[in-house]
């Protein structure tokens, strides 16, 4: 093969819940992904020498990506290069369709994407498990971006379990032209918790009763993020739009993760429509539905 791209969606928690920090410096998490038509392509190619370039599409900017080996994807590729015992060099090529650094995994969908792009490039016999284990070493999200559907995370997040989910959800994504830093928003929520206890997570049960339901209304009453409050400390601005897509009749309205990225899911494509058009003054509206595939060879 000269090529291959690998598509590979955006992340999205249903529940994320925050567990006290560990001596490792990580917070063990309970956490309910699912992903999201939000996609990024990762084209992986034959080089003399790694390489990595970035364009975006649907108005993602990527001026702030990093093309060195600091990238997550360039990473993932030397990565299973080294234990693969592969000496051949790519040159990858990120499409962005996921915005950057707004809690919707988009770096770590880019390395679930280079993972199976060169696993497949490479002709590698590797089973699933052990990718997933590679993709674990890589961060917290990247092996729900191999998996896609919805699922449950523990450990850091990077232990994935499919969800049974019955539905199709509709959801406005609103971004913004800033950034929060996820230690920055686990920093804050350990000060919000400073002198209390905090409880082991877990995934509600009913969360998991209204995914085998299918029900959008049931889904809207569970949705849960302990990191909402810390990001609202540390961006306020954040309050106005949340209020306002919950006033333009969205079901609920939640951060994503460790945001900035609001989320406001609806009952249908049309009242998506609805919704989105009352916050188009906030930031960049996009409207997207889940559960879709993980990474998937194009």
């Amino acid at each position: 093969m000269a090529e291959v791209t690998v598509q590979a969606p955006a992340k999205i928690n249903l529940h994320l819940g925050v567990g006290p920090v560990r001596p490792d410096g990580f917070h063990p998490l309970a956490t309910a992904y699912q992903a999201i038509s939000l996609t990024s392509r990762v084209t992986a190619r034959d080089g003399g020498d790694w390489a990595l370039t970035c364009t975006g599409h649907d108005g993602v900017d990527v001026s702030g990506v990093p093309l060195d080996d600091t990238n997550l994807a360039l990473r993932a590729a030397r990565l299973l290069a080294s234990r693969a015992g592969v000496e051949r060099p790519v040159a990858l090529h990120l499409d962005k369709g996921i915005p950057v650094a707004g809690g919707l995994a988009g770096g770590s969908a880019d390395a679930a994407a280079t993972l199976l792009a060169c696993a497949t490039l490479w002709e590698l016999d590797i089973a699933a498990a052990d990718l997933a284990a590679l993709a674990g070493e890589l961060g917290s999200d990247v092996p729900f971006g191999l998996v896609g559907g919805s699922a449950a995370g523990h450990g850091r997040g990077e232990l994935v379990t499919p969800i049974h989910d019955a539905g199709r959800y509709d959801w406005v994504v609103l971004t913004f032209d800033f950034g929060v830093s996820t230690p920055a928003a686990y920093a804050e929520f350990d000060r919000l918790h400073a002198g209390t206890a905090v409880p082991v997570p877990e995934i509600p049960a009913a969360l998991v009763e209204a995914l085998a339901n299918g029900s959008a209304r049931e889904l809207a009453d569970v949705l849960a993020n302990d990191l909402h409050p810390a990001t609202l400390q540390l961006r306020p601005e954040l309050a106005e739009p949340l209020s306002a897509g919950l006033d333009a009749s969205a079901l609920a309205a939640l951060v994503s993760g460790s945001g900035p990225t609001c989320l406001f899911l609806a009952e249908d494509r049309d009242h998506a429509d609805k919704v989105a058009t009352q916050l188009t003054t906030y930031g960049r509206v996009r409207i997207a539905h889940g559960p879709v595939t993980g990474a998937t060879v194009l």
